[in-house]
């Protein structure tokens, strides 16, 4: 019996998880808009299936508007929310995302109380957290994407820095899911070679700028909307390690309860993955500035969750 994927917004990244998903044959796929949108949904749906042939895939993927369709979801990710814009930052965006969020919990929580649950909605700290409280669902369960996606940013712009394959570049970013998001250049690496022995420490800071603004620069390009293709493909790397128990280490926005000196908060931090949800979280030792860089997102973080009153 193939697995069941739901995902919660059928809007540019819901349609792209939904591709990348029927193409790594990840399962029956459903993607779920609001009623005004289920016509563009099983549009979208009705798509992907065409697609099939030349896609070599074999998938069942419907599009609606009614929850009870997820029933049973192994896998949930969730989109649906108003995208940011530019000149918005993403605390501007929780009054209107929260009751979005509210409404989906509910949906979720009656009928795939089981799922493993990836939040993607903006501002994803707070989104994430709201989700948690509002489902009661356990803390291995519940997971924002953030970090996975600041970490392939911080890769990607290594990369393109130094000339070099992005395979080859390894790293982490800790932290808020904002400008205060703090990566490491210490631990980072190209070809096993730490980054300080090969970048200049003026390259290193311009990367680590363009890391924490790297959603912001993308909604000045679009000039209206955000960030779709790398959110979509680091939600479905976390939604296949579940699934397939792959054990992958990525950077998520997990509950933490004592790591790093933080009770309560869902912050970017190393999280095993595999079937049974957040298996593990690793802390790293870090060194003094690092330290207090990471306090002072998780301040900012801190801040998000309490404007959400739950």
């Amino acid at each position: 019996m193939r697995k069941k994927i739901a995902l919660i917004g059928g809007g540019q990244i819901g349609q792209i998880l939904a591709m990348l998903a029927a193409q790594k044959e990840m399962g029956d796929i459903v993607l779920l808009d609001i009623p005004e949108l289920e016509n563009p949904a099983k549009g979208k749906a009705l798509d992907l299936m065409e697609m099939a042939p030349h896609g070599n895939y074999d998938a069942n993927i419907i599009g609606t508007s009614n929850y009870k369709d997820i029933e049973g979801a192994d896998v949930v990710i969730i989109t649906a929310g108003k995208p940011r814009q530019a000149g918005m930052t993403r605390e501007d965006l929780l009054a209107v995302n929260l009751q979005i969020i509210t409404q989906v919990a509910a949906g979720v929580k009656q009928y795939a109380p089981k799922a493993f649950c990836i939040i993607v909605t903006n501002p994803l700290d707070a989104m994430v957290y709201a989700f948690y409280k509002l489902t009661g669902f356990p803390k291995h369960q519940v997971v924002g994407m953030a970090g996975a996606l600041d970490t392939a940013r911080w890769r990607a712009f290594i990369a393109m820095e130094l000339g070099v394959s992005v395979a080859d570049v390894a790293g982490t970013v800790l932290g808020g899911h904002g400008p205060d998001m703090v990566p490491l250049p210490r631990l980072t690496t190209v070809g096993g070679v730490p980054l300080n022995e090969i970048a200049t420490k003026e390259q290193i800071d311009k990367l680590a700028t363009r890391t924490r603004e790297a959603g912001t620069e993308i909604v000045k390009l679009f000039g209206k909307g955000s960030a779709f293709f790398s959110p979509a493909w680091s939600a479905i790397t976390m939604a296949e390690s579940y699934l397939k128990n792959k054990h992958r280490v990525l950077p998520c926005a997990a509950l933490c309860e004592g790591e790093y000196g933080v009770k309560g908060l869902f912050i970017g931090v190393p999280c095993l993955i595999g079937a049974k949800g957040i298996e593990k979280i690793y802390e790293i030792k870090l060194t003094d500035e690092e330290s207090a860089m990471l306090q002072k997102t998780i301040g900012v973080v801190s801040k998000t969750a309490e404007e959400t009153k739950l």
